[in-house]
């Protein structure tokens, strides 16, 4: 059976997000943040040399990184599923928005996460975060407005990665009069599976 390790109030939601969708059964070993550093616990190195979750086991494979879990999930676990096909003109735009997610869209969010435990020390860097995290936001609003999905008519996996971004984005800066993103918060959070996601592993990093 599948096993993640499954830190509270981190990345590792989009996993178990992603697990509901596909109907897998998996196993969640839990583990909690240091309550005054809100670092992983050592124990996460014993499992990975990163120390960081999501860590995902699988018939003796042990894999980190989220986006590299989801990728082999879904070539894995997904048979066709969550995904254009690769023969489809939407599947570059997919590709695309799966390391958008994390290769551009998280920085500034993340930078407002450790700049903010800085105080006053920290101020001169928030122009430039805010306007980063403007720029990404307006990005994914842009795409938004053309269709339901951020690939167009159908939910794909996608979506998972871009809603962690825009929840953190809504914890950390905030969404402003953006009633487009807000809409699509709310699509992802009825889903079924998104319900059920949150019901195994606990909060999501918008409730941090």
């Amino acid at each position: 059976m599948l096993k993640v390790h499954h830190l509270s109030q981190s990345r590792s939601h989009r996993i178990l997000w992603l697990l509901e969708e596909l109907g897998l059964d998996y196993e969640i070993v839990y583990y909690q943040r240091d309550p005054e550093t809100l670092f992983a616990p050592p124990e996460l190195k014993e499992v990975h040399p990163l120390g960081k979750s999501p860590i995902l086991e699988d018939d003796g494979r042990v894999l980190a990184e989220s986006g590299a879990i989801i990728d082999y999930l879904m070539r894995h676990h997904g048979d066709g599923r969550l995904a254009p096909a690769p023969s489809s003109p939407a599947y570059d735009d997919y590709v695309h928005w799966l390391h958008f997610a994390e290769g551009s869209a998280m920085l500034p969010f993340l930078l407002a996460l450790y700049v903010g435990r800085l105080g006053e020390a920290g101020e001169p860097l928030r122009p430039r975060i805010e306007s980063e995290a403007k720029n990404h936001l307006d990005y994914i609003e842009q795409s938004l407005r053309e269709h339901d999905y951020i690939v167009g008519e159908d939910f794909t996996v996608a979506d998972i990665q871009i809603t962690f971004v825009l929840e953190a984005g809504e914890r950390f800066e905030g969404l402003g009069e953006r009633p487009t993103l807000r809409s699509y918060l709310d699509l992802m959070h009825d889903r079924p599976a998104y319900k059920r996601a949150v019901e195994r592993g606990g909060a999501t990093i918008e409730e941090v």
